[in-house]
């Protein structure tokens, strides 16, 4: 796991600890303990293991589904105030949406440009990961902004997150897709173009990938 999440020296997971505990392991824990304190969570969130903080990611996301609109702006609160411990593509991945993106779908979201511009790579994920929430209700107009911010990022986890995120619009309104990609292709790193023409059909992949689509 710690060969997986890139732990070694200089890897974006340096330095992260694992019990070797699998995701079923983690969530059957959620389970048992979905009503301890949001103090417990937040301080569970800043354990040194990393089983342990997706456990409490796992558990804010699920107490921020349940919880009244108070509640819910008090987790929105705290994941903004304890980024530094959601330190890892699962993490961001497994979260970002529910709480991040649940938040702001009705709500002013300025905050996801503000962590789109952070130094932080994760961040940087986060405000991307967390648009899938509007993705989901055909609103794709943050995601195209926020994707245009990040198509020149340096790390290969944003063209990720970004490809994967075009590739969510693309599979809800493919004309959608198509129209950014045909301004950006061409300057778009190759993985964020891979991830995000994932599912076209081959020709036209291939045509993407060739260079030979867009102005």
């Amino acid at each position: 796991m710690q060969r997986f999440f890139q732990t070694g020296p200089g890897e974006y997971g340096e330095g992260d600890l694992f019990a070797g505990l699998r995701v079923p392991q983690v969530r059957a824990f959620a389970r048992a303990y979905r009503d301890i304190s949001l103090d417990d969570m937040t301080a569970v969130l800043q354990s040194g293991y990393h089983e342990a903080r997706f456990l409490a990611l796992v558990l804010l996301a699920d107490r921020f589904r349940r919880g009244d609109e108070a509640e819910q702006a008090e987790i929105y609160r705290r994941y903004l105030a304890h980024t530094r411990f959601i330190n890892n593509w699962d993490l961001v991945d497994s979260s970002a949406r529910h709480i991040v993106g649940a938040w702001l779908a009705q709500r002013d979201r300025a905050p996801l440009y503000r962590l789109a511009r952070s130094a932080d790579l994760w961040e940087r994920r986060i405000a991307i990961i967390a648009t899938q929430a509007f993705i989901r209700d055909h609103d794709f107009a943050d995601t195209l902004k926020i994707a245009e911010m990040l198509r020149d990022d340096p790390h290969d986890l944003i063209h990720k997150a970004v490809g994967w995120m075009l590739r969510e619009v693309g599979n809800r309104d493919r004309a959608a897709e198509e129209e950014f990609l045909e301004r950006h292709c061409r300057q778009m790193p190759r993985t964020m173009l891979r991830y995000a023409i994932e599912k076209f059909p081959p020709t036209l992949r291939r045509r993407y990938l060739d260079g030979t689509v867009g102005p």
